[in-house]
């Protein structure tokens, strides 16, 4: 599974498995006294906004077209086959398959960050219908702080596909946190089977949760998750099944 993964977040995301509904959903629109996380602009719909508001997340069903993940796809690909070499780019590979059977290709890869100097893939921070929605959250003055492609092939058995929840914020020294949006593209169908992007509804409106290791049989993630009270059984979290093309705009 692939996705784009860009920040232009202080709730709480997490890649683990995924599922249930999203910013389609419908229900009864009451204007707060202000809108905080919102800005004023025509594309969104006030149901949308105050379900941001609420939530801290909304899908926006088919945003990038295929043509364009298609291109983005062969991009990463002809990286993975070190047919390009990108300045800066960080590429993170999957310790438990490196060293498994499979191929040093596009299999290993988990990660790119930083792509920021590739103009093909650097092409999806720009394209004008993702900045129009990004705009909603931020307003006109916009700058890409961090930018990611995320590979999830299968998991080699060892369960090094894991990724805890965690708040993104903790990672991030630029302010202010009420303009800050991550634009998330799938770029295959993804649900709680192949992992998708997991949120915690609500999360961005409060602090920032001690974060630790996670007491995992295999420890092969830096990134922390939230201990204490945060994360319990009775908690809800929110899977986000959605088709290639879809995009995610989550605070």
């Amino acid at each position: 599974m692939h996705m784009f993964y860009c920040f232009l977040p202080s709730s709480l995301t997490g890649f683990l498995q995924q599922a249930a509904p999203t910013s389609a959903q419908t229900f009864a629109y009451r204007r707060p006294q202000k809108l905080r996380y919102t800005v004023d602009t025509d594309m969104l719909t006030p149901e949308q906004r105050l379900f941001y508001e609420e939530n801290g997340f909304i899908l926006i069903k088919n945003l990038v077209s295929e043509e364009d993940i298609d291109m983005f796809r062969k991009e990463f690909e002809r990286i993975c086959r070190q047919e390009v070499k990108v300045p800066g780019l960080v590429v993170m590979r999957d310790v438990a398959i490196v060293n498994s059977e499979f191929v040093a290709d596009q299999k290993a890869v988990s990660k790119l960050q930083d792509f920021q100097e590739d103009p093909e893939l650097f092409r999806y921070c720009t394209l004008p219908q993702i900045l129009k929605y990004v705009e909603c959250f931020t307003g006109p003055n916009i700058m890409a702080m961090h930018t990611m492609l995320i590979n999830k092939p299968p998991d080699a058995g060892k369960k090094t596909s894991r990724h805890p929840m965690h708040q993104d914020l903790h990672y991030f020294p630029f302010r202010p946190t009420d303009r800050i949006v991550c634009s998330w593209t799938a770029m295959e169908k993804v649900n709680r089977q192949n992992g998708c992007l997991v949120v915690l509804p609500g999360t961005h409106t409060g602090t920032l949760k001690e974060h630790d290791y996670p007491e995992w049989e295999v420890q092969t993630h830096t990134v922390t998750k939230p201990t204490g009270n945060m994360i319990t059984p009775a908690v809800s979290y929110t899977h986000t099944h959605m088709h290639c093309l879809s995009t995610v705009c989550v605070l």
